[in-house]
């Protein structure tokens, strides 16, 4: 049998109210999930103001179809899946958009452009040495693998939730985690010498 957090629970009831109709409980839920879902954003596209756009569309998207919601016990893996939906059309953009500037810069000769993603790590207070190794060996992951390790640890996703929310499959999200927890162990077995 399941457990659910009493976040989760509170999660379901601000949703049933914002399905009757309640503004304060969509606008409390939009304050809970904000930082949650920006975050998401940000790691997958790599960028701070990338974030803030892929997370407007986002929540536009939420409020529009929240009513058509039909379990609210699947609000949280429901809501990462559309940051992640949004994230992909907003990095597919850029890519077209990085092709098409390249291409008009090389007078109508495309080729294929690498997209590099700078990884930067916010902190609002001063790190202490083992949280400083540990960004800097996260900074190293792909982001595929830095995705899947905060979504599993820090958001406390379970396997089956996150093939939900990135849309592939349990066994895809498995060895991803596996391949990505033994990356990180060698890059922090790596500082420790």
């Amino acid at each position: 049998m399941m457990t659910r957090s009493l976040e989760s629970i509170r999660d379901e009831l601000l949703v049933l109210r914002c399905q009757s109709g309640e503004q304060k409980a969509l606008e409390e839920l939009i304050a809970r999930w904000q930082p949650r879902l920006w975050r998401h954003a940000r790691r997958l596209t790599g960028r701070r103001e990338a974030a803030w756009d892929v997370l407007q569309e986002t929540l536009l998207a939420i409020v529009r179809s929240l009513h058509r919601l039909d379990d609210p016990a699947l609000f949280r893996t429901w809501a990462y899946r559309i940051a992640t939906h949004k994230s992909a059309d907003w990095m597919r953009k850029q890519q077209r958009d990085r092709k098409l500037a390249e291409a008009v810069a090389n007078n109508g000769n495309p080729r294929s452009l690498g997209i590099q993603q700078q990884r930067e790590f916010e902190s609002t207070h001063e790190p202490n040495d083992d949280v400083k190794r540990l960004h800097n060996a996260m900074g190293e992951l792909s982001g595929d693998r830095q995705t899947i390790l905060v979504m599993h640890y820090l958001d406390g996703m379970g396997i089956a939730e996150i093939a939900v929310a990135l849309d592939i499959p349990a066994g895809t999200v498995k060895s991803r985690l596996y391949h990505a927890r033994q990356q990180l162990k060698e890059l922090l077995e790596r500082t420790d010498s």
